[in-house]
């Protein structure tokens, strides 16, 4: 049984800038509920927490199993195989993971830079694309010596 469920599915440019030509790729939200490794009395984990080396801190659930927020976010696309050797419910390299109450409280823009940046990889951000009367296309990257996240 997964530990993840599917929250949406959104698509992104690939290379984590629109162009007049991109190709675009989907985004996957995999929640992970707030009882996933509870430390709460009752919540089944009493020998310990098996998802601690690759999520966020557990959070504490109520006699219901639930709380104000998901233990976490992670983000992944359909290059994102699924599952370590450490464990089968890890993500080997997901774009982005937050905490459930970072998740709740992101802006959408704020969380479309982050993912782009992780699309991104380390390519600086495209500032122009200049598109020549012939239909020829030159593409303008920020500066190295400017920030990757501006």
């Amino acid at each position: 049984m997964s530990i993840y469920a599917t929250l949406w599915t959104l698509k992104f440019p690939k290379e984590g800038a629109w162009l007049t030509d991109c190709d675009w790729i989907e985004v996957t939200a995999q929640g992970v509920p707030a009882h996933i490794g509870s430390p709460s009395p009752g919540a089944g984990y009493e020998d310990g927490d098996p998802y601690v080396t690759f999520l966020p801190p557990a959070v504490e659930v109520d006699s219901d199993g639930e709380a104000p927020f998901m233990r976490a976010v992670v983000f992944i696309t359909e290059y994102t195989l699924k599952g370590t050797e450490r464990s089968g419910q890890e993500y080997p390299s997901p774009l982005l993971v937050l905490t459930g109450k970072e998740y709740a409280q992101i802006t959408f823009e704020d969380l479309y830079e982050r993912i782009c940046t992780a699309l991104r990889g380390n390519r600086q951000p495209i500032i122009a694309e200049i598109i020549a009367p012939d239909g020829s296309r030159t593409i303008i990257r920020a500066p190295r010596d400017k920030p990757m996240d501006s």
